[in-house]
């Protein structure tokens, strides 16, 4: 059995890419780092990842032998959710947010994977709720905490962006040419 070890960071020709063997997952599957699976050719691999990795659809995988693999998101059950007024829809991003709920946003809509709780939830905030079986590809986390995409088209001015409020926030990593105070306004009690 092959094991598919690597991810590819790299562009690679279009045809090469469209010769790859896929591998179609779902997000969960897609979400850990090590795993057997079955490409879609019908070949059994081991699947080992460093921890922490997030597969995308899209993704190109190298496996021991060298030979590439490309990752589908395989469709699976969501809700879509979307709202007449744009404050609705924000309200219940806020709300998935606050039970950190794995969200793919879009731009006058969300998708989440299909949950019968968060579904009453968001019915009673006023929004429409829609079942469909579509690929998911939740956002991967506001301080760098997925990985780097060069398709993600906003991915580095999203990021750049969150390094800079957690540097601000958390590593003072910028200069101190300007007047603030670093008091938080709470205290910090260590034990």
């Amino acid at each position: 059995m092959r094991t598919i070890d690597k991810r590819l960071n790299t562009k690679l020709a279009a045809v090469l890419i469209r010769r790859a063997p896929t591998l179609t997952l779902p997000f969960e599957a897609r979400c850990k780092s090590r795993f057997a699976a079955t490409l879609d050719t019908g070949e059994d691999v081991g699947v080992v990842l460093p921890r922490g990795t997030v597969l995308r659809d899209g993704d190109m995988l190298v496996a021991d032998d060298g030979g590439l693999v490309r990752v589908i998101a395989a469709a699976q059950s969501v809700l879509l959710v979307r709202a007449s007024e744009p404050i609705t829809l924000t309200r219940a991003a806020y709300h998935l947010g606050n039970r950190h709920t794995p969200v793919e946003v879009g731009t006058d809509e969300l998708k989440l994977e299909a949950d019968p709780v968060l579904e009453d939830m968001l019915k009673r905030l006023g929004v429409q709720v829609e079942h469909a079986t579509l690929p998911f590809q939740p956002e991967t986390g506001a301080y760098g905490g997925g990985h780097r995409h060069g398709h993600d088209d906003t991915y580095a001015d999203d990021y750049a962006l969150a390094q800079r409020v957690f540097d601000e926030h958390h590593g003072h990593e910028h200069p101190h040419e300007h007047g603030h105070n670093h008091d938080h306004g709470h205290g910090h009690a260590h034990r």
